[in-house]
């Protein structure tokens, strides 16, 4: 297929969408982790029966079933929100339908986190706010049993197919079970993209400095937000233009257009079954006559032929943590679940931060404090997200320009008129000590604070 062609299709489903005129709405997704607090496995069928209670007291519609016929995914009809498990049983989701109101969403998700909450504590089990489950090393880490997330599982797990490339692969295949986001989606206008995408990137160094709260307690705690690892050194990285951060300027659409032409499918879908093969990128893929591949059949892998077709775009999944989407949004992806009680701060964050795209721009191109001493942003964010910085930074500087940031995001959600700026509160106090939940975490538990003492803290609303 010609290159040209490649182009239109891409435009046609990522560009053109941000063409049209619509309100500007707030997508949010909260993941997570489900802890037993007896440290035993999260026991499946216990999920499955506090599912069905949810989903009856809400007025939830079931929306996906696994092969086993279990519920994980539910969705309410007037509101949009949607309650799932993201690739385990041991990682719950909740997302919400678009709003314009963050407090109206703040509102929705207490109720479900107090439901849920009020169901756990029946078996001694909790949700916490915490990036990684802190009793991952107690449960079944196992994929959903559902086309999508066994094909998920059984991509990452095939990084030993790759050992002879020139990268270094993590030992935490099985990481989507365990692992925990927050994420945000807004509408983005087709004439501010490639400020919007160069603006947010520029910022991720000061988002791993406030939101960081990954940790693999016992084996890594110098690291503060491991999820950049996860996905980096993973399968998902092979081609490291489909995970992480962009590392360029784009200077217009064509420059957007261009790389994801460069990003990597590893998966399509044909009568009902997922296929994975080796990560190609976009170009190669549609140049292709045929693709060797393999999918799920009883419990053994087979191997399949097929040939591309412009469709299989929809299965085009990156992990990038500033993602263009197909709905004309940009998707958020790089922070940690929060503390519970700081959820909202993360969307609070962003939608400030959107409505100040100029003044948070000139911030940052014109900083001294982390840029502009040899290093590009995505160096920055693996900077900031260990415990100790290089001599270079100036810390009381560094948290100065976090705050001035924060400032802006607060300017912004006051210009709203709903009062949101209050959402921000928590990140002035990590700013004022000079610290991030997972910073936290760690210096609770060195003062002898129990995990579970801490899990319970995370998990407040």
């Amino acid at each position: 297929m010609e290159l040209q062609l490649i182009r239109q299709q891409l435009h046609k489903r990522y560009i053109e969408p941000t063409k049209k005129k619509r309100e500007k709405y707030i997508g949010v997704e909260i993941e997570m982790p489900i802890v037993n607090l007896s440290k035993k496995a999260v026991d499946f069928e216990v999920i499955h029966e506090i599912t069905k209670r949810f989903i009856s007291h809400f007025k939830f519609a079931v929306a996906g079933t696994d092969d086993d016929g279990n519920i994980f995914s539910a969705q309410n009809a007037v509101n949009g929100d949607i309650l799932s498990y993201d690739c385990s049983y041991n990682n719950l989701e909740l997302s919400f339908g678009k709003e314009q109101n963050l407090y109206i969403i703040q509102k929705r998700f207490s109720e479900y986190y107090d439901f849920l909450q009020n169901e756990l504590k029946e078996y001694n089990y909790t949700l916490t706010g915490m990036g990684i489950n802190p009793y991952r090393n107690y449960n079944h880490n196992v994929p959903i049993p559902n086309g999508r997330y066994r094909m998920l599982f059984h991509h990452l797990n095939s990084y030993k197919k790759y050992l002879d490339l020139p990268m270094h692969f993590h030992r935490y295949p099985e990481y989507g079970t365990f692992s925990s986001a927050s994420q945000v989606q807004l509408d983005v206008e087709y004439d501010k993209l490639a400020l919007t995408l160069n603006t947010f990137s520029r910022l991720e160094p000061i988002k791993a400095l406030l939101f960081s709260n990954s940790v693999l307690l016992g084996e890594d705690e110098n690291t503060l937000c491991c999820r950049d690892m996860f996905w980096e050194n993973s399968t998902h990285g092979i081609n490291p233009h489909n995970v992480g951060m962009y590392n360029c300027e784009f200077e217009s659409v064509d420059d957007i257009l261009s790389y994801i032409e460069t990003t990597s499918i590893y998966c399509v879908e044909r009568d009902g079954k997922y296929i994975n093969f080796a990560p190609i990128r976009l170009d190669e893929y549609f140049n292709r006559q045929s693709v060797t591949g393999e999918y799920f059949d009883n419990g053994i892998y087979r191997k399949i032929e097929i040939e591309p077709r412009f469709e299989d775009l929809e299965y085009l999944r990156t992990f990038k943590f500033i993602d263009l989407t197909f709905r004309g949004t940009i998707e958020f992806r790089s922070v940690c679940c929060q503390p519970i009680r700081d959820s909202l701060c993360v969307a609070a964050f962003h939608v400030g931060l959107m409505d100040r795209l100029s003044e948070l721009s000139e911030i940052l191109e014109n900083d001294r404090v982390i840029y502009h001493h040899g290093y590009a942003s995505g160096e920055l964010r693996k900077i900031l997200i260990k415990r100790d910085f290089p001599e270079f930074i100036d810390k009381d500087k560094l948290y100065s320009l976090a705050k001035q940031v924060v400032d802006l995001a607060y300017d912004g959600l006051s210009n709203r008129n709903h009062g949101e700026e209050k959402l921000l509160e928590p990140l002035y106090q990590r700013i004022c000590l000079q610290t991030n939940p997972a910073k936290n975490m760690i210096e609770l538990k060195n003062r002898g604070v129990k995990l579970e003492d801490i899990i319970a803290e995370y998990a407040k609303n």
